[in-house]
């Protein structure tokens, strides 16, 4: 179960939340205000948070944008009243990842634990699935499973980690069964080209025969040295 910071300046909602998520099982930690929540969130980083939009002091959306500041992937449900629309765009658009009405719904919350649940396992596997490495003059990026649009992210930031340790050779090295669809194709060119602006020699094994004639028509084979395993590109690093 979940570790969840509920944040609200209403004594008896903190109780319902309390005593709904300890239910469910949660370990639950409450914050009065918004400073109180902060201080906790940056204390015990609990995998959910749930904060009230209208408090006095520091509001709901000053909450969301301090806990992205400290921590980008967490997830923030915040909680509106009936007609605050414009306000839950707004959160949505400060990456809260999801909104409750009041008063709050029972089946509503069950329905919000479980996406934000689901959300923290694809994001759990997602990084699995790409892993950076570094060797003395190599840095080594690993795939496996399914690349595709949803992968974009994670895909970026890890090419980003790799450029920035300056290291002269650049292997992608996607493992058995891995595969990329078409849109994390196009990201796949963009980092690679970026790779090679940069001045890196850029190898990329184990696709199979399909996906290195995809690599072709994109011209990403010119850029980069394609082989069929990650042993064969690796005896053609430069010494």
């Amino acid at each position: 179960m979940s570790r969840i910071l509920v944040i609200d300046d209403e004594k008896a909602t903190l109780n319902m939340f309390r005593m709904l998520l300890s239910a469910y099982g949660h370990e639950v930690m409450t914050a009065e205000n918004g400073e109180k929540g902060i201080e906790l969130f940056d204390a015990e980083h609990p995998e959910l948070v749930m904060t009230d939009i209208k408090m006095p002091g520091m509001d709901g959306l000053e909450v969301l944008r301090r806990i992205k500041a400290i921590s980008p992937d967490s997830e923030v449900i915040v909680i509106t009243g009936h007609g605050d629309m414009d306000l839950a765009i707004q959160a949505l658009n400060l990456d809260a990842t999801d909104f409750l009405n009041k008063p709050v719904k029972r089946e509503d919350l069950e329905k919000a634990l479980q996406l934000s649940s689901d959300r923290r396992a694809f994001a759990r596997q997602k990084k699995d699935e790409v892993q950076l490495s570094l060797e003395d003059n190599l840095a080594v990026i690993r795939i496996t499973g399914n690349l595709t649009s949803k992968s974009e992210g994670l895909l970026l930031d890890t090419f980003d980690e790799a450029l920035a340790t300056s290291k002269p050779n650049l292997l992608l090295a996607f493992q058995e069964k891995a595969s990329i669809n078409g849109a994390a194709m196009d990201t796949l060119y963009s980092v690679v080209e970026k790779a090679r602006i940069k001045g890196m020699n850029v190898f990329i094994a184990g696709l199979s025969d399909n996906f290195r004639a995809v690599l072709d028509s994109m011209s990403i084979s010119q850029m980069a040295a394609v082989h069929t395993s990650e042993d064969e590109a690796r005896n053609c690093l430069p010494m």
